[in-house]
């Protein structure tokens, strides 16, 4: 079983591309790496499902067309359009330069420990609020509370990728809010 976890977002679906079941995908990472996933990973009915591709070609520099296996028709295709497309973390950790976080996508840091410069545990983040300009760390805190901290690279101190711990300098008073 996948869990959301396991998985990082590389992507979405866009529409079926003809009708021998192709699709068209917005791709963050380069199309060339995309051959080298086992398997594409998509939420179906709140299940996380492995797709495996087929056959891919380019349709520019952050599109591609896919051929899925089982996926036939236009009609099939049509299933998966405005899904988001995950690839397994390990996979993606395997390659990526971890020293270079810069190119890793800002879901790659749920589940990771934040804590201040003092050392005093923040929360663990459980989720990312992308969906304006201003991206969003959701923290939990320990006491259960739920905080939302800019993803600011200025708050940043340190990351250690593998203790999965981040380290923030945070504006005075920005947990009370």
């Amino acid at each position: 079983m996948i869990l959301r976890d396991d998985i990082i977002e590389i992507g979405r679906y866009n529409k079926p591309h003809g009708v021998n079941g192709e699709i068209s995908a917005s791709i963050d990472v380069d199309i060339d790496v995309l051959g080298s996933f086992s398997c594409l990973v998509s939420d179906i009915d709140g299940i996380f499902v492995p797709f495996f591709v087929e056959a891919m070609r380019p349709k520019g520099a952050s599109t591609a067309l896919l051929t899925i296996d089982g996926i036939a028709s236009e009609v099939e295709a049509a299933l998966l359009v405005n899904k988001d497309i995950y690839v397994l973390k390990s996979e993606y950790e395997s390659l990526s330069d971890e020293e270079d976080c810069d190119e890793l996508p800002i879901d790659y840091f749920i589940g990771f420990k934040m804590v201040a410069d003092d050392g005093t545990e923040i929360g663990t983040i459980a989720d990312v609020d992308d969906a304006t300009e201003n991206v969003l760390f959701i923290v939990e805190r320990p006491d259960g509370d739920e905080v939302q901290i800019p993803a600011a690279d200025d708050f940043i101190v340190s990351l250690d990728i593998d203790a999965k711990v981040m380290e923030m300098n945070l504006p005075m008073g920005l947990l009370e809010l």
